[in-house]
């Protein structure tokens, strides 16, 4: 299967863009909503999150006790990082166990926000940075989160920058406000089904 990776920094409309291709009929593997659906399935995961963090990591009825793990991993980037290099192996378990699922398509697609600051673009055949400028990120987000653009800059501050992410991709689609993204997506989704149809 011809698996392409999607990413952009925060505001960038990734997940818009992700609607746009399901449209076209590409399924598309959400790592985030992976990410927590496999914190409370993958049993191997939570073995290990619970010899990590404590017992305390899950409620009696097995769900997560977010506010303990947040607690711990919040300010701490060593304790984040030890939870990431425990959840990033699951979600991919969960990308390989889906793509074999997906029998009718062309290609599918895997939206993350920590793409390459994962290392799960090198399961990927190709990826797709989506761009906009930061200030224009800044006013999507506050409108979208009512949070503060120092907040937005903060989490920004915690992904690649656009120039490392896009020196790593191959596809780019901006979604500044000046151009359509239709089209571009258009576009990417006719060199996929042509990639797809001579690998096949």
């Amino acid at each position: 299967m011809f698996k392409v990776g999607i990413t952009g920094n925060i505001g960038s409309g990734k997940t818009t863009v992700c609607k746009i291709f399901e449209v076209l009929g590409i399924p598309v593997f959400y790592a985030d909503d992976a990410a927590k659906d496999v914190m409370v399935t993958d049993a191997e995961l939570i073995a290990c999150i619970k010899q990590t963090f404590g017992k305390e990591a899950y409620f009696e009825d097995g769900t997560l006790n977010r506010k303990h793990i947040a607690g711990i991993v919040f300010n701490d980037k060593e304790q984040l990082a030890k939870l990431n290099a425990l959840v990033h192996p699951a979600v991919f378990r969960a990308f390989d166990k889906w793509v074999l699922n997906q029998k009718e398509v062309p290609y599918v697609l895997k939206e993350a926000a920590i793409l390459f600051e994962s290392g799960s673009y090198k399961k990927c055949d190709r990826a797709i940075m989506v761009t906009a400028p930061l200030n224009l990120r800044i006013k999507r987000v506050t409108q979208r989160d009512g949070i503060t653009a120092d907040e937005v800059k903060a989490r920004n501050d915690r992904q690649f920058t656009e120039e490392k992410k896009l020196a790593l991709a191959n596809d780019v689609i901006k979604n500044d406000d000046t151009q359509l993204v239709i089209p571009q997506v258009l576009k990417l989704h006719q060199l996929y089904l042509s990639i797809a149809q001579k690998n096949s």
